[in-house]
């Protein structure tokens, strides 16, 4: 049930993205992993008494966000209060690290978060493992798990995703619709500002003068995105890095949590029919929750942020 005076995807989402909260995080160990040649990536990681036997999850952020976004370290508080390992990723040039190379993030990025799992079950020998992601987060979640199928590593246990932006092509044409234009021109407008701070931090290896006449999110994905990450253009790149084009193949339990007013992010009809045919997939979608919102009402020791709650409770079992 929508917080009172919280109902409307746009209302959720405007809120939940302003409304201040407090967390009791305990100081996080820094990590510096290394993703790619030459590519690393921090991660902010916080362990149990003994890190080796509790569940570990790894919890990746959405678009121009961080480990620092409310929604990662509302999950934090709550898994680490579930007896959970929880690690905050950094996506590449996230969380302050642009200087760290000459590389841009993208939504198709998701074997640098196999890197960092590869990692954590090496150097710190944990024996269970979960991937959570929010929106773009939640795309290479629900990628990764997809691409590793049966063949991921022993210690995968479980994947959980809210409102993933798993048919990128649409959410990205959904973002110029009239109705979400403050969001698109938000995202454009931390978009453009991280390529001109790259521009400056590594002189001749991109071109500004690409992102003149941009729009759309599209634009930016077709004239910066696709050019500087291998993609033949803005379509090319949509449909190699959504998650529904592997979504079928996910082979350990999995939750997805969407609301049907996001304003933005739209899930296919055809990728519904996979999530629907595939039996390890929980597909709990709710009427009003925005985009990556759900803010509800509180109750005793609930602080109202229901899908936060969903994603661990979900977990709890593994």
């Amino acid at each position: 049930m929508p917080r009172r005076w919280l109902r409307g995807g746009h209302v959720q989402t405007v809120a939940s993205f302003l409304m201040p909260r407090r967390f009791n995080l305990p100081t996080p160990e820094e990590r510096l992993i290394e993703v790619a040649p030459g590519v690393q990536v921090l991660c902010q990681c916080h362990w149990q008494a003994d890190r080796t036997k509790p569940l570990t999850i790894i919890i990746v952020h959405g678009l121009e966000g961080s480990s620092d976004s409310q929604c990662i370290r509302g999950v934090t508080e709550k898994a680490l209060a579930a007896g959970m390992n929880v690690i905050r990723y950094n996506q590449r040039n996230c969380g302050g690290t642009d200087a760290l190379a000459p590389a841009l993030y993208h939504s198709g990025l998701s074997n640098d978060v196999a890197a960092v799992a590869r990692e954590v079950i090496e150097r710190d020998r944990i024996s269970h493992l979960a991937l959570v992601g929010f929106s773009m987060g939640g795309n290479l979640v629900l990628k990764l798990a997809g691409e590793w199928g049966s063949q991921g590593p022993p210690q995968f246990r479980a994947v959980a995703a809210c409102c993933p932006a798993m048919d990128l092509a649409a959410s990205a044409d959904a973002l110029h619709e009239p109705a979400n234009r403050i969001y698109e021109l938000y995202f454009l407008f931390n978009l453009r500002r991280r390529m001109m701070h790259k521009a400056r931090l590594f002189p001749g290896h991109f071109d500004v003068g690409r992102m003149r006449g941009m729009r759309s999110l599209r634009d930016f994905d077709h004239q910066i995105t696709a050019y500087y990450c291998g993609f033949t253009g803005a379509d090319d790149y949509y449909a190699r890095a959504s998650a529904s084009k592997v979504v079928e193949r996910i082979s350990v339990p999995a939750l997805i949590v969407h609301a049907a007013n996001d304003p933005f992010v739209r899930i296919e009809e055809e990728s519904r029919r996979k999530i629907a045919a595939n039996p390890n997939i929980t597909f709990l979608e709710v009427e009003d929750g925005g985009h990556c919102a759900f803010v509800g009402s509180r109750n005793g020791l609930d602080d109202g942020f229901w899908a936060e709650s969903q994603l661990v409770n979900f977990l709890r079992r593994f």
